[in-house]
């Protein structure tokens, strides 16, 4: 599964103007520069953020965008929907007919991981990201048993 640049770009440029916002409406121009993302793409972005209600536009000198709601209430995951950005890491699409018009033997599993990978998102607000709340998520993989080795497991870890 992989988030594609229309997500990761929108994300990103919503950081960026609510980062920037406090000295006005920003334009486009500005992020797309700070971001190295190309203004026509994020012009295409920005229209669908606006129809959604996530930013605002202020037209004439000195316009640009301003975000629609205070950060701490726009999601990340609104952010990632609003620009049609589908995270599915199901073969079919979630049309259950992965394997010949059938459902395959992983489906619910990869349909499970699409509902927590929402349910993260939809936890994390775009104001989180912006102070720096998010931490890197340090790896709880346990180390692999080497054949016929028996498991050790503490009650806690057993959960």
């Amino acid at each position: 599964m992989r988030l594609t640049t229309k997500g990761r770009f929108a994300v990103t440029a919503m950081v960026d103007l609510a980062k920037h916002q406090d000295k006005g409406p920003v334009a486009l121009a500005t992020i797309a520069e700070r971001q190295d993302i190309s203004l026509s793409y994020l012009e295409q972005l920005f229209s669908r953020l606006r129809r959604e209600g996530l930013v605002s536009s202020v037209r004439g000198p000195g316009g640009g965008y301003r975000l629609g709601r205070p950060m701490d209430e726009i999601t990340i995951a609104e952010i990632v929907e609003a620009v049609d950005e589908p995270l599915d890491t199901t073969q079919c699409g979630g049309k259950e007919n992965c394997q010949n018009d059938h459902i395959c033997s992983t489906h619910h599993l990869w349909s499970n991981l699409n509902v927590r990978m929402m349910e993260y998102l939809d936890s994390v607000t775009l104001g989180a990201v912006v102070r720096g709340e998010i931490k890197r998520v340090i790896s709880r993989r346990r180390p692999r048993k080497k054949a016929g080795e028996a498991s050790e497991l503490t009650a806690c870890e057993a959960c």
